[in-house]
């Protein structure tokens, strides 16, 4: 456990500003990377932390200092359980722990649902108060069910129940800091209305994403990002948003404004996190257009933008060059599987 509280210690105080108020910051050139708003920084981010290959336990890849982990969950309406996998939609495959304690992360049997990971990710913050904020990126791999009782409500409910006060939510981005709300997650973002990473210590923001098995599927005419934005734009209609755990992403690379394919304008406003390709970003994509209104952006295979570095083992000299030169395309994250790299891991730059 000293190597953990040394790393603990040295994320700490690279992301501690002592006085930091739950507010927006407008300058996005802060010396201290904990000065940056939440929407003006670059970290870096771990894809499938949840694989025991990556990780012993997913405590592990949160010890790296990451910015991002990413869990696979899939609804499995007979038990109606969130099962965490890669490939199998009935059955766990992770290395999320039964844990209450700090220390049981390190030790509790793995194979747990969707719940224990949250869990860990809880009990992982509450240990480390100086860390983060990190992002957790949710590939529901087969899509919501929510006509079989495992809808946006119910991933609501249990991300509540896991993550608690942790969370920040939606409904955090919309309030005003003197009083009120913005009307859409595009206008609070636009307007900077993020805090500072300081002020975002020990909290995390869940996104979620549309699932490979569920985007290849021809009989799935309602994608997970579509469901969850005209379940947050209801919530918002019915005076509820506090009650949204969850950011619904944009998912593939694409030039302009990708929120154009959304035939149903009402729910655009509700997206502020993009997630797609970093070669395709990299490739003549205006990425100024996410950074200059705020929005995160996730740029994923960080390793394969020209020219391509290992996806997993680069050297930290070829990992921290590919990350400076993804922050300066406008990243919000840089995610790949340099798993073994926790000073690139740890990495906060100013975005752009």
């Amino acid at each position: 456990m000293t190597v953990r509280r040394a790393l603990a210690g040295t994320i700490a105080t690279g992301l501690l500003a002592a006085a930091a108020a739950l507010v927006p910051v407008a300058q996005a050139d802060a010396t201290d990377p904990g000065d940056l708003p939440f929407g003006s920084a670059t970290t870096v981010g771990i894809h499938n932390t949840y694989d025991p290959a990556a990780f012993a336990h997913l405590a592990d890849g949160l010890d790296t200092g990451t910015g991002m982990i990413e869990l696979d969950a899939w609804t499995d309406t007979v038990t109606k359980e969130w099962k965490v996998s890669h490939s199998n939609p009935l059955g766990n495959s992770n290395n999320c722990a039964a844990a209450t304690t700090p220390a049981q992360l390190y030790t509790g049997g793995t194979n747990k649902n969707l719940e224990t990971c949250l869990d860990d990710v809880r009990i992982w913050l509450g240990a480390h108060p100086g860390a983060g904020p990190l992002v957790v990126k949710l590939e529901l791999k087969g899509g919501f069910a929510g006509n079989r009782g495992m809808g946006p409500a119910q991933l609501d409910a249990l991300i509540a129940a896991h993550l608690g006060s942790a969370v920040f939510r939606p409904a955090d981005l919309l309030a005003k800091p003197g009083g009120g709300s913005y009307p859409t997650a595009d206008e609070a973002a636009r307007a900077g209305n993020w805090p500072t990473r300081a002020a975002l210590a020990g909290r995390a923001l869940v996104y979620v994403i549309p699932g490979s098995v569920e985007e290849s599927n021809p009989f799935d005419t309602l994608l997970t990002d579509v469901e969850y934005a005209r379940h947050l734009r209801d919530l918002a209609a019915a005076g509820r948003t506090g009650d949204a755990q969850v950011f619904p992403a944009v998912h593939g690379a694409a030039a302009g404004d990708p929120r154009g394919k959304y035939g149903e304008t009402s729910i655009r406003p509700w997206f502020v996190v993009f997630d797609g390709d970093a070669a395709a970003y990299a490739g003549g994509i205006d990425t100024s257009w996410y950074d200059g209104r705020h929005y995160l952006l996730t740029m994923t295979d960080a390793h394969n933008v020209a020219p391509a570095i290992s996806a997993t083992d680069p050297t930290a000299d070829q990992a921290r060059a590919r990350t400076q030169q993804l922050a300066r395309a406008h990243a919000s994250i840089v995610s790949s599987d340099w798993r073994k790299l926790p000073a690139v891991q740890g990495l906060v730059l100013p975005r752009g």
